[in-house]
């Protein structure tokens, strides 16, 4: 190789290597003003993070430290319920229907953590006016307190504790697309009563109910109307319109919850219904009614069982002119259902079950000797099949179907759709 050659690439080398380290140093440098303008940033973002975190901690330190009233601050909370059903009697076929049942808007107001108000203002029938029978009334208003030691005080228009349906009432809370016949015929829903009520629980699973409240008043009952018929305790409830309370009445409840998904439970209510009324031939009438009620929902499977009677005693006097009608009052009254439900498929948004009910009641099943002497008669066990389906969309609406067969008035089978909410 030419001597001349190597040494020439030997001196290119030298000179360039001075020149690589340069450039070299140069990017170096380049990138480290560019790491540190990120550090820069980094540092800020981290600054105003920490600003940011103690602001919080203040405002969280500020709660912590005020008083209880401020942590259960006041609020309001709007509620509603309703459905529309069509029902179609499957031998008269004329005679189908569609209404818009009811529609409930609900108002709660919490004044503090212990303190609110419940109210609940219902329309039935779509239309409410003089020549309509639609019907607009005031479901519940009652303010409630809770004490420290878990009692409950609670005065006003409230629910009666009285088997199942009666205070869990919603369209999305029992299946079927009309409320069972022995929740409705013998114990009426929905049942209230204006006064005061104290409610707990025991430990071990036991919850308890009562009060004290105006009752019905037996001066309503007419006996020319198959009002008395279809519902005993309906006919003649107050519903705190103008409530007769001469005579109050006392009721109680107590349900056991000591088992995951199960619920045994009764209860009973009485009073007089006279009322001292002038002139009136039953001024000491009683009304008693008492329950027992389970529920059980293991896995997929709902079960649900209930029996309920009333009496109606000291009445002979005024059914000496209702004995001929077409409703003299009954000396007893009473009816059961047993009810399965299953979940056949849920998903994230539906939930299919299919249920049964065989349900048995009678409105007058038994009359005193001196109403029997007169003609009266005991009615009939109606007896009443239900199958169908709910299903449930997201957690607030449910579509039903039902089919129901009457054993004694077949000229009452149905088809039965539905459509509720609840919110």
């Amino acid at each position: 190789m030419n001597k001349n050659f190597i040494a020439a690439a030997v001196a290119a080398a030298f000179i360039a290597a001075p020149l690589a380290a340069q450039a070299s140093e140069a990017e170096l440098l380049a990138r480290i003003e560019k790491l540190a303008a990120e550090l820069d940033a980094v540092k800020a973002e981290l600054k105003a993070s920490t600003r940011k975190t103690d602001a919080v901690a203040q405002q969280q330190q500020a709660i912590a430290a005020a008083p209880a009233a401020t942590a259960g601050a006041p609020a309001t909370v709007l509620t509603g319920y309703g459905e529309v059903n069509y029902n179609r009697p499957t031998k008269n076929a004329s005679a189908a229907q569609t209404d818009v049942r009811r529609a409930v808007i609900g108002i709660q107001h919490r004044f503090d953590e212990k303190t609110k108000l419940v109210s609940e203002f219902e329309w039935e029938h779509a239309v409410t006016s003089a020549d309509d029978a639609g019907e607009a009334a005031v479901e519940q208003l009652y303010v409630e307190h809770q004490f420290n030691n878990g009692l409950r005080a609670k005065a006003g228009l409230f629910l009666i504790p009285s088997g199942l349906l009666n205070v869990a009432h919603e369209p999305t809370a029992y299946y079927g697309v009309e409320r069972n016949f022995v929740e409705t015929a013998i114990i009426p829903s929905t049942w209230r009563e204006a006064g005061f009520g104290l409610s707990g629980d025991f430990g071990n699973g036991f919850a308890w109910d009562a009060g004290l409240t105006t009752g019905f008043d037996m001066t309503k009952w007419d006996g020319a109307s198959e009002e008395g018929l279809e519902s005993p305790l309906g006919s003649i409830h107050q519903e705190g319109q103008l409530a007769k309370s001469r005579d109050m009445s006392v009721h109680g409840a107590l349900n056991w919850r000591g088992v995951p998904g199960l619920l045994l439970g009764g209860s009973v209510f009485s009073g007089k219904a006279g009322h001292k009324t002038a002139d009136f031939p039953a001024q000491d009438a009683r009304v008693t009614l008492w329950d027992l009620h389970g529920r059980y929902t293991p896995g997929r499977w709902d079960l649900s069982a209930l029996y309920a009677r009333g009496h109606i005693s000291n009445v002979d006097a005024l059914n000496l002119g209702f004995a001929t009608e077409v409703a003299p009052i009954p000396k007893s009254f009473d009816g059961w259902y047993l009810q399965a439900a299953y979940q056949l498929f849920k998903s994230s948004d539906y939930a299919l079950s299919p249920f049964v009910r065989y349900e048995q009641f009678n409105t007058s099943r038994s009359f005193t000797p001196a109403v029997r002497a007169l003609g009266a008669k005991p009615g009939v066990d109606e007896k009443v099949a239900t199958i169908g389906a709910n299903l449930r969309v997201g957690e607030g609406v449910v579509l039903k179907a039902d089919y129901q067969k009457f054993s004694e008035n077949e000229s009452r089978d149905r088809l039965n759709l539905g459509v509720g909410f609840s919110y």
